[in-house]
């Protein structure tokens, strides 16, 4: 089966807002279903290693998994609206920690 780039976004954080950027990157099989993603908060201020990533979440290497300050652990997987939705309450907490 053929899977397409659904979405290949890159949104930029405005110095005043935390800095760094937002990536989402998301690729679907031809039934319109979720076979790779990409959700990361990058910001080399903050965390220069691992790209910048300070937090992510994707399913390469064959497993779902969260990346949180260079430290990768196995997450369960439920959906990627799921996903989707644990990045963000990551996201939320890490940008409302003093």
């Amino acid at each position: 089966m053929a899977e397409r780039k659904l979405h290949d976004a890159r949104y930029v954080i405005a110095k005043r807002r935390g800095n760094g950027e937002l990536r989402r990157e998301v690729w679907v099989d031809e039934r319109g279903w979720v076979t790779r993603y990409n959700v990361a908060y990058i910001n080399h201020n903050i965390y220069q290693r691992d790209n910048g990533r300070v937090i992510g979440y994707d399913n390469a290497h064959g497993y779902h998994h969260r990346h949180y300050f260079g430290n990768v652990e196995a997450v369960g997987f439920v959906s990627f609206e799921d996903i989707e939705d644990q990045f963000a309450r990551d996201w939320t907490a890490l940008r409302h920690t003093p």
